[in-house]
Formats: C-alpha cells, structure tokens, sequence
C-alpha cells in the first residue's frame, strides 16, 4: 500500500513538472491543430468565388499555355507550386509564386481571376509544425509531443482511483460542487475520456516528426517504407529550354500515363528538384502516384507508385488523415476537435490545480506557524 502510494506520488511529481514545462505549447499545438482539423472545408467555403469559372465549350488550355500566360500576368515572379482540380473541367489552376502570392488562373483563356496574398490557414500550419521558428520550432514541437505523451500516460494512472466503487464518481463531473472541484472534475474526468484519442493523435504526430518512429512502425507492420523506383537515365537528356514547356510536357505525360487523378500538385523542393503527385480518390489511405524530376532538364528521376505500396507504406499514407480525424469523415473531424480543444484547456484546469494546492498548503504552514 505504501509502494503504490510513494509510487502515485512519483508519478504525479512528473505530471506536475512537465505540465509546467510544456503547458503552453501543448496549448498552442492543440489550438492549431484543431483550427487545422477543418482546413479543406474552410479553404473550399473561403475560396467559392473564385475557385471555378463559367463552363465553356472550348478546351482548357495547356499547362505551358497557362504558365505562358503568367509570366505575363507576373513578370520575373518564380513559381513554387502549381495545384490543378481535375474534379471539373472549369476549376481555376493556382499558382504560387514569390513571396505568398497565390495567382488563380481561368483554365480557358489563362486570365487572373483572382490573385491572393499568403493563405493563413498555412500559417496556422507552420505554428502547429514549427511555432514559425524553423528548424529550432520543429525540435520544440517534436519533443513537446513526446512530453505530452508521457503526460497523458501518467494521468491515467493518476487518474485510477484506489477502490472499485469509487470509479463511477471519476467518471462524472460534480457541476453542483464548488469552483475548485469542479476545474478538478474538468481536468481529471475531460482528461481521461480525451486521453484514448489523444493519444492516437499524438502518436500519429511523432511519426512525422521522428524517423526512429517511422522505422519502429515499419518493423511492427513486417515491410518497409519504399523511396520509390529510379527511373532509368537516358544517355543524352532532352533539355528543354523553356520552363513553361518543360513544366507541361512532366505533367502532360504523367496525366496521360496515370489517368483519373482528382487533383494534381508540382512543386519546386528544397534541393532543387522538382515533385509531381497524381492525388486520387480513396477511403482509407491516400492514394498517390508521386514523381521526382531533375528541374535543369525535366527528366524523371523516380517515382511511386500507390499500387507498389507496403504495408509501411499504406500506414504512412493514412497517417495524416488518421492524426486529424478525417480518416472518420465528419464525426471523425468533430471528434478531433473536441479532444484537441480539451486538451488545450488540460493545461489550464491543471495550473488551477496546482495554484489551489499551493494556497492551501501555504495557509496550512501559517497556521502551524501561528
């Protein structure tokens, strides 16, 4: 019995110090993220008026047209990613060039439509990734993560109480009670019915931040994550000076060999290199055929392809749908944002706790004192 106690009491010391360590980005990672939950949904409602045009009868333009079109519309701009709907023939192509600007191009006759400064919900993105800090907000993140895992782990234990009969009052919150035990009620019962949940959420977020993780995910579902198939280099590349054709004979050739995808993406990477991603329809994972192309002359260097996915491979796609809820759809979605937003208000309610606790034992002292 005293074991178990000293035990408990161990436990709650780090639940303690690590809550006031990591209370505040754990509050601004849950805050982001359930903001984020809802992205699509909100980036479908916010760009309604401009994300199709009036359908015509005519074709739609070629994408070297297009990005002809817009070297005149943005001279000297450099274009970072270009994102075309396939879902209908009349949805605007954006553009992302220069510093934030998004550029929505007419399919047809390649006219601005609309033009857009930088999207906040990236922002809110990059605060839930990396606090806007770069490689130093990422290692903040990643390692608040880890924090808040073995947070909830430890509430949970704490959270058990001591006898059977007991369970049922540690299910309920006692509103009629006075303000203290009621943010108690809010921290502990909240707490343990959003910590199943927030776990999965969780774990989910360290597969992206951690490599270790990906690999221990990829032992236990006995395969391994697929870097994709090189392409075979050609003796003498065809360099296609003009970036515009160059840009539209990658995506002409990769829609025409890989039909039926519902959105296309081309982005300019890091190191240079250019990616192309063919987005289809699905239920669980997310289907992609993903192509690397050498940015200097538009030969493929490699690709994968989902019907060559892995089981390491099928978890990684249905990662960020299973760390945001939509793997669940809409309840799923809803679910996420009730647990995220809990667990923004843990912090809160266990501050409470500990300020309450610090009165009561300062009055305690003062009155032995006394």
């Amino acid at each position: 019995m005293k074991a178990s106690k000293k035990f408990k009491n161990g436990v709650r010391l780090i639940h303690l110090w690590l809550g006031l360590f990591s209370g505040i980005i754990v509050m601004i990672i849950s805050l982001t993220g359930c903001m984020y939950v809802f992205e699509s949904d909100i980036r479908t409602y916010l760009q309604k008026d401009y994300a199709y045009v009036p359908l015509s009868k005519q074709e739609p333009a070629s994408l070297a047209t297009l990005l002809h079109d817009l070297s005149k519309i943005a001279p000297g701009k450099k274009i970072t990613a270009i994102e075309i709907n396939h879902t209908a023939p009349n949805a605007t192509v954006a553009f992302s060039a220069g510093k934030g600007n998004v550029y929505y191009l007419n399919p047809y006759n390649g006219n601005l439509v609309k033009k857009s400064g930088k999207d906040y919900l990236l922002t809110i993105r990059e605060i839930h990734t990396s606090l806007l800090m770069g490689e130093t907000g990422k290692f903040i993140i990643r390692w608040s993560v880890v924090i808040f895992v073995i947070m909830l782990i430890s509430g949970l234990i704490l959270w058990f109480p001591g006898q059977f009969r007991l369970i049922r009052q540690a299910l309920t919150i006692k509103w009629e009670g006075s303000f203290k035990r009621v943010n108690y009620d809010l921290h502990n019962v909240l707490g343990f019915y959003a910590s199943g949940i927030l776990l999965v959420i969780s774990l989910s977020g360290l597969y992206f931040g951690f490599k270790e993780v990906r690999t221990a995910v990829s032992f236990l579902s006995g395969s391994k994550l697929t870097e994709g198939k090189k392409a075979t280099a050609a003796i003498k590349p065809e360099i296609i000076e003009d970036i515009p054709e160059r840009y539209g004979k990658m995506y002409a050739d990769a829609v025409s060999q890989y039909p039926g995808a519902e959105l296309t993406t081309l982005t300019i990477r890091k190191d240079g290199n250019i990616r192309l991603r063919l987005n289809y329809a699905s239920n669980w994972e997310r289907k992609r055929n993903t192509f690397f192309y050498n940015a200097d002359n538009g030969q493929l260097i490699s690709s994968k392809l989902y019907k060559d996915y892995t089981r390491a491979d099928v978890i990684e796609a249905a990662n960020y749908d299973l760390h945001t809820g939509q793997i669940f759809g809409l309840f799923g979605k809803i679910v996420a944002t009730v647990v995220s937003l809990i667990s923004a208000s843990l912090p809160v309610t266990g501050f409470i706790i500990w300020l309450k606790k610090g009165k009561k034992k300062k009055k305690k002292t003062n009155r032995v004192v006394a």
